[in-house]
C-alpha cells in the first residue's frame, strides 16, 4: 500500500459496510445515554490492515512527537492529608493533532491520504450511525503509536473550558496492532468503577467512546525478544454533536 485509500468506505470489510448502510446491530449504539463504550471487531478490511501498519511505520513514525508526562513528583511530596492523592494524567505516547498544516506530521499523513480518509464524507458517516444521532460536520482527527511501556493513565477526556464540547461528544478510534505485540488493555469505568477492561492488541479493533469518559490503557507489551517492532497504531477522530449538547439519562448516573 502506497496511500490510503480517499474514502474510509474502502476501507471497511463487509460488517462495516452494512454499518455505513444502515443495516448494523450498532447503528446507534452510543445513543443510550448510559452506554459510554462500545468495541467492535470485523468492521475494518482485514486484508488492507497489514499493509496499512507498515505504510504508517513508514512514513508517519518518524515525523510523530513524542509525549511522555510522568507522575510529578509533588503529587506525593506535597501532599497535606492521608490519602489524599490527586492524580494528574500521564501518559507516554508518540502522536499528532495534525493541527499545524505545514508540520512535518500533517506533510506525511497528506502524503499517504490518511488525512483525506480520516476526513471523508464517509468516515462521518460511519461515526454519526455509531452515535445514533447528528453530528457536527467539521471534526477532529489524530494519530497515535504505542510501543513498548507506552500507556495512557486514568482520565475521562471532560473539556469543561470548551463551550463546544462541555456537554460531551463522540470519539472513533481505528487500532492497528503489530503481530509483535502480546497485550495491551483499555480500562473503563461503569457506575464509578474501574469494572471493564478490553483488550486492543488485535489489528482491525474499532472502539467508540461516548465522553467524557474514565479510562486508562495499559502500558503495552511486546513478545519476547520483538521490542523493537512491537507498535499499536491508534487512528483517532473526535465528533462534536451538531446541537452541541449530550442528552444524558435521566437518572444522572455516573459511567
Amino acid at each position: 500500500m502506497r496511500k490510503f485509500p480517499a474514502e474510509f468506505e474502502s476501507f471497511l470489510g463487509p460488517a462495516g459496510r452494512r454499518l455505513l448502510a444502515g443495516r448494523s446491530p450498532l447503528m446507534g449504539a452510543l445513543a443510550d445515554p448510559r452506554r459510554r463504550f462500545l468495541a467492535a471487531d470485523g468492521l475494518l478490511d482485514g486484508s488492507k490492515l497489514e499493509a496499512a501498519r507498515r505504510l504508517l511505520d513508514r512514513a508517519l513514525l518518524p515525523q510523530l512527537s513524542r509525549i511522555d508526562r510522568p507522575i510529578p513528583p509533588e503529587a506525593t511530596w506535597e501532599m497535606k492529608e492521608n490519602y489524599g492523592e490527586l492524580l494528574p494524567k500521564t501518559m507516554r505516547v508518540s502522536t499528532s493533532t495534525f493541527e499545524r498544516r505545514r508540520g512535518r506530521a500533517w506533510e506525511a499523513a497528506e502524503a499517504i491520504g490518511l488525512v483525506t480518509m480520516l476526513r471523508s464524507a464517509s468516515f462521518y458517516e460511519f461515526a454519526q450511525h455509531l452515535a445514533g444521532r447528528k453530528l457536527a460536520r467539521h471534526w477532529g482527527i489524530q494519530a497515535l503509536c504505542y510501543g513498548p511501556g507506552d500507556y495512557a493513565g486514568p482520565h475521562n477526556d471532560h473539556q469543561p473550558e470548551n463551550p463546544k464540547a462541555r456537554q460531551g461528544y463522540i470519539d472513533i478510534h481505528l487500532s492497528m496492532a503489530g503481530p509483535a505485540v502480546a497485550q495491551q488493555w483499555l480500562v473503563y469505568a461503569v457506575a464509578g468503577h474501574f469494572t471493564k477492561i478490553e483488550s486492543v492488541a488485535r489489528s482491525g479493533h474499532v472502539t467508540a467512546y461516548r465522553l467524557p469518559l474514565w479510562h486508562y490503557t495499559t502500558p503495552l507489551v511486546a513478545r519476547k525478544g520483538r521490542e523493537g517492532e512491537a507498535r499499536r497504531w491508534v487512528l483517532l477522530g473526535t465528533f462534536l454533536y451538531a446541537d452541541g449538547a449530550d442528552r444524558r439519562a435521566s437518572s444522572g448516573g455516573r459511567p
